[in-house]
């Protein structure tokens, strides 16, 4: 009878081991298979920025195809961007990022200066939205057009710029 219970209680350890080790095995191979979980959810969000950044300057709020009467991709109308800004708090959670700028970059202006109402068009920077938070930033080469005048001739006057959008 002790030699018959001593095999049971053999194959019962042996049981539990077995079954421990495949458990440290199925731990180690989810863990290597959820490594990279971190890094791809980041790499989704940049994607998901860029997008943004994108779809921003093609909306209907942004874009100047209606205003200049062409089909045109990634321009921004900057006497849209310039009244939107003084109605900015009723859009806060409509795009859901914090912060949105719009950057002249060319014709370069010395000096950085920030635009308002009474230094529009004079200004290389139009703020949206500019909370302080941190997250993924995103930013794409634009087109930003205005209406001008020469010598009493209606023009649209185009000059480089950069939307960037921060992606919390």
């Amino acid at each position: 009878m002790k030699h018959g219970q001593v095999k049971i209680q053999q194959m019962a350890f042996m049981l539990i081991a077995v079954t421990l080790f495949l458990a440290l095995v199925l731990i180690f191979i989810l863990v290597i298979k959820f490594s990279g979980l971190k890094e791809g959810a980041r790499e989704l969000e940049e994607r998901n920025a860029m997008l943004l950044v994108s779809r921003l300057a093609n909306s209907p709020e942004f874009s100047c195809e209606e205003s200049f009467g062409k089909n045109k991709i990634n321009c921004i109308d900057a006497d849209k961007l310039m009244m939107l800004k003084e109605n900015a708090g009723k859009y806060e959670d409509f795009w859901g990022v914090p912060n949105i700028e719009v950057r002249k970059i060319f014709p370069k202006i010395e000096s950085e200066k920030i635009c308002t109402l009474n230094s529009y068009p004079d200004c290389n920077i139009i703020r949206l939205l500019s909370k302080n938070v941190g997250g993924f930033d995103a930013s794409n080469f634009v087109i930003l057009c205005r209406k001008d005048t020469y010598e009493g001739e209606p023009y649209d006057k185009c000059e480089i710029a950069k939307i960037m959008v921060s992606y919390s």
